[in-house]
């Protein structure tokens, strides 16, 4: 069972797609934010092209738990796929992911201009690989 996942983002959003099994993620691609209105389209159209079952997008929350106009607009990103896609979407704690990818690719030696690149998809791959986690799903 292949899962996409969504890591927000104002100016890019980052994909993450999960191996057949469904157990392993693997950052795929980021995609521009805007515009806004055609990007449900946008990810439906990628969904199919990966054969996605299911979806999973991140939620980001305030470190203290609360959610603010991001979360919302993360909310109602995953609305608009469920009715673009009518398939599952899960909404995930991305807490952190953005700052974990960013180490990683420090740590793997990329430099900045490479990090901007790869940073959404990889943060998208963690993302993932905590779902998968979090569902039995270990690779």
């Amino acid at each position: 069972m292949r899962v996409l996942a969504i890591d927000p983002g104002t100016k890019r959003i980052g994909l993450a797609v999960s191996d057949p099994l469904g157990r392993i993620a693997q950052p795929l691609t980021q995609i521009p934010a805007e515009p806004a209105e055609t990007l449900p389209g946008r990810l439906a159209q990628l969904a199919r092209e990966v054969e996605a079952e299911s979806m999973v997008v991140g939620l980001p929350r305030r470190m203290d738990g609360t959610s603010g106009p991001e979360a919302q607009a993360a909310r109602e990103l995953a609305a608009r796929l469920r009715q673009a896609t009518g398939l599952s979407v899960t909404l995930v704690d991305e807490r952190l992911t953005s700052a974990a990818a960013e180490k990683a690719l420090i740590a793997a030696g990329h430099r900045r201009r490479r990090r901007r690149e790869l940073s959404d998809a990889v943060a998208a791959a963690l993302i993932l690989q905590t779902y998968l986690e979090s569902h039995g799903r270990r690779g």
